[in-house]
């Protein structure tokens, strides 16, 4: 019999460099970890099978990638078990802001949704949502944060961390969302774009998995968009990559917030919709409606002739990025059927066919939550760093 040396066996060094890649990767599974280690099939399953016994790994299912999104059985998802360590998210809206309590591997504890006109009231806005991820803390029993991220719906200068507008959010205009959030929480935090984050969130459990180039758009009060380019989310040279509700359209007559006629978020946005609503349905409360749960066929001939308008100025996008799917979310993304072939059929019309052949056109998997989604997993990421 050999005497233990105890220095590491060449199963236990595999063993670890699989945990390390695991730990490392997005969605990795057990084929992703024979390209990237090399190793036969047969010894990635041995070290696979050792870290699900010793209780360090998951093993679940990938998540649905939607619609159209090809064939074939895609591999189980390999994940770290969550360390004790808490995070927390922020998804600041127009007329709302969420908050979430998660573990280091972006997932939810526990979450609350709060109606408020955050635009009107940055300081409410920022109390609130500290306060009542407070009380999730409270309810779970944690002491302490090791993270918060938080979306704003407007642009944020990566450079400074200030919201940079004087019409988008313009009572927020100079401030730093994530410097006030670590004065009142005590916490590090980071604030970035809503539509980025919401692309993030898709990116790693929604509809833009196994996707390395895509285009999320957040249609609701305002209009956003995020890129996910070669698999990395993109935010331009200054952070403000995306910022589209400001395209105008040609001879649209809608005033803008910006001052200007035309602007896609004038002509194109859930205010802009429920307009129209009111004059098709004058006994629909326009303000409380769920646009989802509308079903008669003038409310879809509205909503995919909104999809029309918006997929008009999507397809140049489609052009310039060559997306392989475009999702769209935020309440006009959750509103059915309809608009999404709307935005189908201009993208169709007015791309390019190479271009409009390779995209997919999808809602959002995670619906409007992609946004406090996309804020979890990037505060899990960065409290693992």
């Amino acid at each position: 019999m050999s005497t233990p040396t105890g220095r590491p066996t060449l199963r236990d060094r595999t063993r670890d460099e699989v945990f390390a890649l695991i730990c490392g990767s997005q969605n990795v599974t057990r084929s992703a970890l024979v390209e990237l280690t090399g190793l036969p099939s047969s010894t990635i399953g041995h070290a696979v099978a050792r870290l699900l016994a010793e209780g360090r790994i998951t093993e679940s299912a990938p998540p649905a990638k939607g619609p159209g999104s090809g064939s074939g059985r895609p591999g189980a998802i390999l994940s770290p078990v969550a360390s004790t360590t808490r995070i927390g998210a922020i998804d600041f809206g127009h007329r709302h802001f969420r908050v979430a309590l998660g573990d280091d591997r972006g997932n939810v504890l526990d979450e609350a949704t709060v109606p408020l006109n955050v635009d009107g009231s940055p300081t409410r806005g920022l109390d609130g949502a500290a306060r009542r991820l407070r009380e999730l803390c409270d309810r779970h029993g944690v002491a302490e944060l090791a993270r918060v991220v938080a979306g704003v719906p407007g642009p944020v200068e990566e450079s400074t961390g200030r919201v940079c507008t004087n019409t988008i959010l313009s009572n927020w205009a100079g401030m730093n969302p994530a410097r006030e959030l670590e004065r009142r929480l005590g916490v590090p935090a980071v604030a970035g774009n809503d539509a980025s984050l919401g692309a993030f969130g898709e990116l790693h459990q929604g509809a833009g998995y196994g996707h390395r180039d895509f285009l999320y758009i957040k249609a609701s009060h305002g209009i956003g968009a995020g890129l996910v380019v070669n698999g990395q989310l993109y935010q331009g040279g200054t952070g403000f990559a995306g910022e589209i509700g400001h395209i105008t359209i040609a001879g649209r007559p809608e005033l803008c917030r910006c001052g200007n006629r035309g602007c896609l978020e004038a002509v194109v946005s859930v205010p802009s919709v429920k307009e129209q609503l009111s004059h098709t349905h004058p006994h629909l409360d326009a303000e409380t409606v769920d646009l989802a749960l509308l079903d008669d066929p003038i409310s879809a001939r509205l909503l995919n002739e909104t999809g029309r308008t918006l997929g008009a100025v999507l397809a140049g996008l489609c052009d310039l990025i060559n997306p392989t799917v475009l999702i769209i979310g935020g309440e006009l993304g959750s509103s059915g059927r309809s608009l999404i072939d709307g935005v189908r059929a201009s993208v169709n019309r007015f791309a390019q066919p190479s271009t409009s052949s390779a995209v997919q056109v999808v809602p959002a998997a995670l619906g409007r939550r992609a946004e406090l989604v996309g804020a979890l997993q990037l505060a899990g990421a960065l409290a693992r760093a």
